[in-house]
């Protein structure tokens, strides 16, 4: 069944096992995008996906199709976010080195070049993290809707509800400050 059927089923027939398999399918890809949002604070992004999904589940039948369901979702995200953030009124981003997630190769055959490369990509996304927390909550949204959630440009300015030309200057911006922040990495 195609997202657009699941839809249907949910909002023509009260189908919340239609509902639940959109829940399925596009819950790893929201938390996601809110644990880049929230630099990797996996509880309060798994706290905003649950909002996102309520959100969704509550204005469903508002979703008009004009953008992909994953887009509509995007947005509720990023709105959740923000709302969040403007709530709790503190930078919601700092050194969170202890909540990095790290993907281990089990099938790599020498240990000590599993440790070195373990090691290298820890030490990688904590600078990305890092880095990350040097751009604005602008410039970061823009970021990941462009790049970590692979948007158009006119989808990511769908999602935070900024003109086109916005998107275009905050993910500019962020990624000019990326690279400054970034480019002691690659030497």
């Amino acid at each position: 069944m195609t997202d657009a059927e699941l839809i249907a089923r949910a909002v023509v027939g009260d189908d919340r096992h239609a509902f639940a398999e959109l829940v399925r399918r596009h819950q790893s890809a929201v938390r996601a995008c809110l644990r880049r949002l929230t630099a990797g604070n996996h509880a309060l992004a798994d706290d905003l996906a649950q909002e996102t999904f309520v959100q969704a589940w509550r204005g469903l039948k508002s979703f008009r199709q004009e953008a992909r369901f994953s887009t509509w979702l995007y947005r509720i995200a990023t709105n959740c976010w923000l709302a969040d953030a403007r709530k709790r009124k503190e930078e919601l981003l700092g050194d969170r080195a202890d909540a990095v997630a790290d993907d281990e190769d089990a099938t790599m055959p020498h240990i000590d070049a599993m440790h070195a490369d373990h090691a290298r990509a820890s030490s990688l996304k904590m600078d990305l993290e890092r880095a990350m927390a040097v751009l604005s909550d602008a410039e970061r949204a823009a970021i990941v809707q462009c790049y970590h959630n692979d948007l158009t440009h006119e989808e990511a300015a769908y999602v935070l509800g900024c003109p086109v030309g916005t998107v275009k200057t905050h993910v500019l911006r962020g990624r000019q400050k990326l690279k400054a922040a970034l480019s002691a990495y690659g030497s």
